[in-house]
């Protein structure tokens, strides 16, 4: 029998991504990325919007590169569903969380180090034989 656990996410983040280490030295990233939805209401012209909050943690070498990572920044992410019970220290309940555990994270964003076209750049229009 054949299961899978992946996930695959497109949306911007809400803030500066937090890298930290744990106590063994291992760095691992943060990120708060935001998905959104809209559609259009039955019977009406009007369109509702819902976004939801992603929880992201990337690890080691793929963490490095994401904490560089800042609010706003247009991002893929692929990777797999988790979930972790804790108990925060001014409650005596667990909470549970989900977070993705990213494979991979593509910046989506135009850079401004990357060369734009010019139109001296670009092919002349010519016909291809």
């Amino acid at each position: 029998m054949l299961c899978k656990n992946r996930i695959t996410l497109i949306g911007f983040l809400g803030q500066d991504a937090e890298s930290r280490s744990t106590p063994n030295g291992t760095t691992y990233t943060r990120l708060s990325l935001a998905t959104s939805v809209s559609w259009k209401e039955k019977g009406s012209n009007e369109y509702k919007t819902r976004t939801e909050w992603h929880r992201i943690i990337s690890w080691n070498k793929l963490a490095e590169w994401a904490g560089t990572l800042q609010k706003g920044a247009y991002i893929e992410v692929e990777g797999e569903l988790r979930y972790r019970e804790y108990t925060p220290t001014d409650s005596d309940r667990s909470v549970r969380v989900a977070e993705v555990h990213a494979t991979s994270i593509l910046a989506l964003d135009r850079s401004d180090r990357q060369p734009v076209s010019t139109p001296e750049s670009e092919p002349a229009d010519e016909p291809i034989d």
